[in-house]
């Protein structure tokens, strides 16, 4: 089933509704959608490098427009789907106390998810469900979903097809590697 719909997900990158396919596949990713964008983006990108930057600002705007969905599904069916599950099994007053630490550190739960391959469509809901300020959700999902799509761009841009191969078989270990580094390092500075 995932085959089939990631291979349906990558023969929209050939249409001429391309960035159409883009823009729903980057909404529908952030909040219900198995596929990543870069399915996508990455064969737009190498087909047409002089809109790379276009491309990667559409697959933003479409992911951040689906994470705020996401944000909404948490926040919106919480109290009526997710709380009574939690009350059923005598854990929802463990819930608000992972609620406030969860919005302590939300931010880097959002732009480290924004960023790697972990599904940020979790974080957006579990952002909404914790009610992490949306203003700072928001500024985070921009700032990762940019970086991410923008990074993958440029790269595909400046060094073309083969980096393409690069990027499809490692660049997520290296986002996922620099977000360790990133928070293994503030971690270092706060106990220091």
């Amino acid at each position: 089933m995932i085959r089939r719909l990631y291979d349906w997900t990558l023969a929209l990158a050939a249409t001429r509704h391309a960035m159409w396919a883009l823009f729903l596949v980057s909404f529908a990713e952030s909040s219900v959608f198995p596929i990543p964008p870069d399915v996508l983006l990455i064969p737009m990108v190498i087909a047409r490098p002089r809109k790379a930057f276009e491309i990667a600002a559409l697959c933003t705007v479409g992911s951040v427009m689906g994470a705020l969905v996401g944000y909404w599904i948490g926040f919106g069916l919480f109290e009526q789907v997710g709380r009574p599950v939690l009350e059923f099994y005598g854990k929802d007053a463990y819930f608000d106390d992972f609620a406030v630490r969860y919005n302590e550190w939300g931010a880097w739960a959002v732009l480290i998810a924004g960023v790697t391959p972990f599904p940020f469509k979790v974080i957006t809901i579990l952002s909404g469900s914790t009610g992490l300020n949306l203003t700072v959700f928001i500024i985070s999902s921009i700032i990762a979903r940019a970086f991410r799509f923008f990074l993958v761009a440029g790269l595909l841009w400046k060094f073309g097809e083969p980096m393409r191969e690069f990027i499809e078989r490692r660049l997520n270990l290296l986002f996922v590697l620099f977000c360790v580094l990133l928070v293994g390092s503030f971690a270092l500075v706060r106990f220091i």
